[in-house]
């Protein structure tokens, strides 16, 4: 199974992910994982990437879906992967596809996860981050709405939508009887 997750900030991605990816038995792959990894090896693509990082700045997509493909031709990806992080945007979208279609693959399923605004605004201020004010977890959730809107149309045939609201476990389990139900 090849998967793809998709929320808002706060939704609680990276935990549905480290139970998704166990029971599903494929790896939980992490943009962000990825690009710490690179980083502190010190790949060609790391210090690139770094390059970005270090002044604040988005790193280009080449190098985000570099880092991408290396992974993907680790043996443990050969019978699936659960994508985090990756893609945000169409072109990423593409890239995915160019990627996954050089070994005659494709994305089994994109998984949605969403909850109230409310909810999402809460569940960020409790992780007492010092970025985590109203202000800028609002303005995240617009850039989120902005840049994924087009990303939902793009997936659409193959879109999965779940509440992630009630415990963990529950959600979970909304999420894996839907990836049965879709194939």
């Amino acid at each position: 199974m090849r998967l793809v997750l998709i929320g808002p900030p706060g939704v609680g991605k990276g935990t549905q992910a480290a139970i998704l990816s166990r029971r599903l038995g494929v790896p939980h792959v992490s943009s962000g994982d990825l690009f710490r990894e690179h980083v502190a090896r010190r790949t060609p693509l790391g210090r690139e990437a770094g390059r970005y990082l270090d002044k604040g700045e988005l790193v280009p997509d080449h190098v985000t879906g570099g880092m991408l493909r290396r992974r993907l031709e680790q043996p443990d990806t050969q019978r699936g992967f659960l994508l985090d992080g990756f893609p945000r945007t169409v072109p990423q979208a593409r890239e995915l596809a160019a990627i996954l279609d050089a070994d005659g693959a494709e994305l089994n399923t994109v998984l949605e996860f969403t909850a109230p605004e409310e909810v999402l605004e809460t569940r960020l201020l409790k992780r007492g981050r010092p970025d985590d004010t109203k202000e800028v977890i609002r303005y995240r959730q617009r850039v989120y709405e902005h840049r994924t809107a087009p990303l939902l149309d793009h997936y659409a045939d193959i879109l999965l939508t779940v509440e992630a609201v009630g415990p963990v476990d529950e959600i979970a389990g909304r999420a894996l009887r839907g990836l049965s139900m879709a194939g």
